[in-house]
């Protein structure tokens, strides 16, 4: 076993690690408590897993939790609260953006990471942004229109 230190949502955590090839995704939902990434196909593929680390979405499914130390790690929860949400997660809540709900996680993060480095998307800049992320319930009009929302909210 070893102890590794992970800093999610600002926070430093100390964790310990059976296998030092432990994906991040267990680290944030088995030792952190955290919910919003999702195990979704355990390949990296669907997006139902995606965090921010060091600001560029992460699959952490496949991202083992030791290449994450050092750098910060952003969760679904570290973006905003009830409360307080963030204007991404706004935008979604108004234009009722999930169906399932599955997929918004990956979603979520995807379009912060895009609106980080680009603040005024096109529909095709989302639509590229987003393409990897999968949601079968065809919430993908919504969420682009939750995205343009976001964008013009600034």
């Amino acid at each position: 076993m070893s102890e590794i230190t992970l800093t999610v949502n600002g926070q430093a955590h100390a964790v310990d690690l059976d296998d030092p090839n432990t994906p991040l995704l267990y680290a944030l939902r088995d030792d952190l408590g955290l919910r919003g990434p999702k195990f979704g196909c355990g390949l990296g593929q669907c997006g139902a897993c995606a965090v921010l680390v060091d600001g560029r979405v992460a699959r952490s499914c496949r991202m083992p939790a030791r290449a994450a130390m050092g750098k910060p790690i952003t969760t679904l929860e570290g973006l905003g609260s009830v409360e307080s949400p963030s204007k991404v997660q706004a935008a979604f809540i108004a234009e009722q953006a999930a169906q399932c709900g599955y997929c918004t996680n990956g979603m979520i993060m995807g379009a912060t990471a895009l609106l980080e480095r680009n603040p005024r998307p096109s529909e095709a800049d989302i639509r590229e942004a987003l393409e990897h992320t999968l949601c079968r319930c065809g919430s993908h009009a919504r969420v682009v229109a939750a995205v343009l929302r976001a964008a013009e909210a600034g």
